[in-house]
């Protein structure tokens, strides 16, 4: 369908009348709204009226409050057996055994033996210590067993029988 005088005089009202291009397309029949588009384009018809909202601001949605900040409190040695304080207060006294069984001394190791990741080998305890992200990361570097990635410390830390890590229902 072409552009015929009528349509384009009919497309410019709907326009300053402030309908939108798909609006305007049905109106006038047989045309896209990319087609109206395109002719308002070349037209420069650019001044329209503003469509009807509302004065009023949207109200946004609250925010979720962020999370409490990480303790600072430097930690050496692998942190995953420490000890949340805060939340063993709310452990039961029946659950309180288990706690002592997972704290356990943590192994000085002298810097000689002191390994880093491209001194490890099949031989070597791959045992993390400290920080990654720190200088002074290091991994325990002492002679284990064949087939099994640690010393003989730190394989009692890491392989715990299931029944002391089972902890008793309170039902």
């Amino acid at each position: 369908m072409s552009w015929t005088d009528e349509r384009v005089e009919l497309l410019k009202k709907l326009w300053t009348d402030g309908l939108s291009a798909s609006q305007i397309a049905a109106e006038l029949g047989g045309v896209t709204r990319n087609a109206v588009i395109g002719k308002v384009h070349r037209l420069g018809l650019s001044g329209r009226t503003k469509t009807t909202r509302p004065s009023a601001p949207r109200v946004r949605k609250a925010r979720r409050p962020s999370m409490p900040p990480r303790p600072t409190t430097r930690v050496i040695g692998n942190t995953a057996l420490k000890i949340n304080v805060a939340a063993d207060e709310d452990l039961d006294e029946e659950i309180a055994p288990v706690r002592s069984m997972a704290t356990v001394e943590e192994l000085f190791i002298p810097p000689e033996e002191r390994a880093t990741i491209l001194q490890l080998s099949e031989h070597t305890c791959k045992w993390p210590i400290g920080d990654p992200g720190q200088d002074d990361f290091y991994f325990c570097g002492r002679r284990s067993d064949a087939g099994v990635p640690y010393c003989e410390h730190h394989c009692r830390v890491a392989y715990q029988p299931a029944s002391d890590r089972r902890r008793k229902s309170s039902n």
